[in-house]
């Protein structure tokens, strides 16, 4: 028989879900504040460690990453951050550009190919600012060392591929229908069961974030936020 398993409340939405899905329900990073005058002048310093000989392709704003990194506070090099004590050591996948990561990795991490090493500095500014993030165990007005593992470059979720393949009927449009249809044919795919609710919940999710206009589908130019490609 089967045994239901204890899953920790929410999970079940983001369980499973597509990487083509994943930006239309993802937030951004959080709320930064904004350094002053000299702000402008301070910039991301970036060293390389390891470079692959076939370097392509190179990373763009709207690509699929997938990374490890390290962070630590430049004061006294102690790590405040592991991406592989995390999600049972997965890499992890973000939009690069878009505010999914502090605005430094954003920067950081341009221009960059799989296999690639970065040792990167990023100043308050462009980080955590003067507020800090006592969550995430970083003072106020910290200057943060991040080291780098970039393993995959990909097109981004937002690109016109993804679009026209949940568009069927070709009208430019995303409807409510095809959406639904399509996380049909995800879960399927995953072959996870899922109870009936979970699908109207990521639905009704989708449209609240991307129905800017609330005309009742998603238009490419509302799909297509990371403005990367033209539809």
């Amino acid at each position: 028989g089967t045994v239901p398993r204890r899953r920790p409340p929410g999970s079940e939405m983001g369980r499973g879900l597509t990487l083509l899905l994943l930006p239309l329900l993802l937030l951004a990073a959080p709320a930064r504040a904004e350094g002053g005058t000299a702000a402008a002048e301070e910039e991301v310093k970036i060293e390389v460690l390891h470079l692959p000989e076939a370097c392509t392709p190179k990373s763009k704003r709207g690509d699929l990453l997938n990374a490890h990194y390290d962070g630590f506070l430049a004061s006294d090099g102690s790590k405040f951050y592991c991406s592989r004590t995390q999600n049972e050591g997965h890499p992890k996948w973000f939009v690069l550009g878009v505010g999914q990561v502090i605005k430094g990795l954003d920067v950081a991490m341009m221009n960059m190919c799989p296999g690639e090493k970065r040792k990167v500095i990023i100043p308050p500014s462009l980080a955590y600012g003067q507020q800090g993030y006592a969550q995430g165990k970083i003072p106020p007005n910290a200057t943060l060392i991040f080291e780098i593992e970039l393993y995959a470059v990909n097109k981004g979720p937002r690109s016109v591929e993804a679009f026209n393949q949940i568009d069927k009927d070709s009208d430019k449009k995303l409807s409510e229908a095809e959406i639904s249809q399509y996380l049909k044919e995800e879960f399927a795919r995953d072959g996870k069961k899922r109870h009936p609710s979970v699908h109207d919940e990521i639905l009704a999710d989708i449209f609240k974030k991307n129905d800017h206009d609330g005309d009742g589908f998603i238009s490419a130019k509302e799909y297509n936020v990371y403005k990367h490609d033209e539809l």
